[in-house]
């Protein structure tokens, strides 16, 4: 939901390709990386018809942690460095990882793929209301205001809620909803904590989802047993749930994000619960009453309403001058400006024989 840069790009080649081939090039990406994810429920559903919710996670994990793994070797990466850093990565694994990957597992023992996929699309609209409160420089416009109005007007829709919610599961729908509120926390924490290590995002990653698969490691064999019997459908599910929809889907989105930016990456997002719903209707069968179609259209265009930010007027340099810091956000142009104070000399004290490194300081 918050794309990064890739930690490394392709040497460019001596004759550089058309423009219209790497736009191709990066569609035709785009599109495999919202077949997949949008697959990721239906694979969901595949795998708990074999295993336990959490095995189907730490399944995932695994073979997700093996793939990203492999890309560390082949691109010579290193792992972070520093016990803050590995603290801060255990908390992410939590919760953009281990928590939500299991309570999407639990929700569909009880409630459709397609369900699953739409509760999914409120990832933003459940960032926008924890910005407002964990984030002081993100603050809220009208066009926003009404996107986050918008969109839980969505979700009420796909729920039918004029009907009492009548045939649906609420335990699972609410585990659902818990799962995407779980990844607004977690990309709210990693904004916040691992913004700016200068360690490359394939690092982060892999170590992220690592840290997840031990503490999976750790939570499956209390609460499920080994089963029975293993039945190769389920099994080939939760091996491209974790070696696609979370290994491969990673290294996609890394690549898409250095070709076009963010912005256009993160589009991504909205043909997820269009694919997921198609493919619990056409593969499994599942019903779709209209509301849930209707519904999921107006959560996505809420959520879209609330990813806009407004305008900022600012006061043109003047001739010779620029901006050491145009694309920062207010609080990080400050913290930038306090660390540039510190550095010069007080007026009241003999100046420093050296200059002190920043680096040294606590």
């Amino acid at each position: 939901m918050s794309p990064a840069a890739p930690p490394s790009v392709p040497p460019v080649p001596a004759t550089p390709p058309a423009p219209a081939s790497r736009l191709l090039d990066w569609r035709v990406r785009f599109g495999a990386l919202a077949l997949i994810w949008g697959f990721s429920f239906l694979f969901i559903k595949v795998g708990t018809e074999g295993f336990a919710p959490f095995q189907v996670t730490f399944g995932r994990l695994l073979f997700g942690t093996a793939v990203l793994a492999v890309a560390l070797v082949v691109k010579r990466d290193r792992l972070p460095r520093g016990a803050r850093v590995w603290g801060h990565l255990t908390v992410a694994a939590f919760l953009l990882n281990a928590l939500p990957f299991s309570l999407f597992a639990y929700a569909e023992l009880t409630i459709p793929s397609t369900l699953a996929g739409i509760c999914n699309a409120t990832t933003p609209l459940w960032g926008m209301v924890l910005s407002l409160v964990a984030l002081s420089e993100d603050r809220p416009t009208r066009v926003r205001a009404a996107g986050l109005g918008i969109g839980f007007v969505g979700v009420l829709t796909v729920l039918g809620a004029w009907q009492g919610f009548s045939g649906l599961d609420v335990t699972g729908t609410a585990l659902a909803l818990l799962a995407s509120f779980s990844y607004a926390v977690g990309w709210i924490y990693v904004r916040r904590t691992l913004s700016g290590t200068g360690v490359s995002n394939l690092s982060l990653a892999g170590s992220q989802l690592g840290l997840a698969t031990l503490q999976l490691a750790v939570v499956t064999p209390m609460f499920t047993s080994v089963p029975e019997s293993v039945e190769l459908l389920p099994l080939l599910a939760v091996l491209a749930l974790g070696a696609l929809g979370t290994g491969y889907a990673m290294l996609l989105q890394y690549g898409i994000v250095a070709e076009v930016g963010p912005t256009t990456a993160s589009m991504v997002t909205y043909f997820i619960p269009v694919i997921a719903t198609a493919a619990g209707v056409t593969l499994l069968g599942e019903d779709l009453g209209w509301n849930t179609p209707v519904g999921a259209v107006v959560v996505l265009a809420g959520a879209a309403l609330t990813q806009t930010r407004a305008s900022r007027r600012r006061t043109p340099p003047l001739p010779g001058e620029t901006d050491p810091l145009p694309a920062a956000s207010l609080p990080a142009k400050t913290a930038a400006l306090r660390t540039a104070s510190a550095r010069l000399p007080d007026v009241r004290e003999p100046a420093p024989a050296a200059p002190r490194d920043p680096a040294t300081r606590a």
